[in-house]
């Protein structure tokens, strides 16, 4: 069976600001007040307009991008008292202030990651096992 679509697929402003990796409430209003379509968004993608490309290189950042760009979790980011966009000037400041919470959520997520790798080669070293 084959499905035909009639209407283009389109998505509110929220999702497509989190496809597209950046803060909604500093969007243009024209971009938060409407509907953005399949094609837009991957237009946005391949050829991103001016602000858009300011967004992604100055910010405000999302919660995401900026737990991405300081190496921790977004629940390490709440637990460090974190719940607003930062610009990447605040992150940078944040990264040579180096508050002990943001060394200690580091940590944990380094933590994290070793234990996910170490949890994979188990997994793999068993699966060749039974191969």
């Amino acid at each position: 069976m084959t499905s035909h679509q009639t209407a283009p697929q389109t998505m509110k402003p929220a999702t497509a600001a989190k496809k597209l990796g950046v803060y909604l409430e500093a969007t243009p209003a024209e971009f938060r007040e409407g509907v953005v379509s399949r094609a837009e968004l991957n237009a946005l993608q391949a050829d991103p307009p001016a602000w858009l490309q300011e967004l992604r290189r100055n910010g405000p950042h999302p919660r995401p991008v900026v737990a991405a760009k300081l190496g921790v979790s977004i629940a390490g980011l709440a637990r460090g008292g974190v719940t607003e966009a930062l610009t990447t000037e605040q992150i940078e400041a944040l990264k040579d202030e180096s508050p002990e919470w943001l060394q200690r959520e580091r940590a944990t997520q380094a933590e994290v990651r070793k234990e996910g790798a170490r949890i994979k080669k188990r997994n793999a070293e068993r699966a060749a096992e039974r191969s």
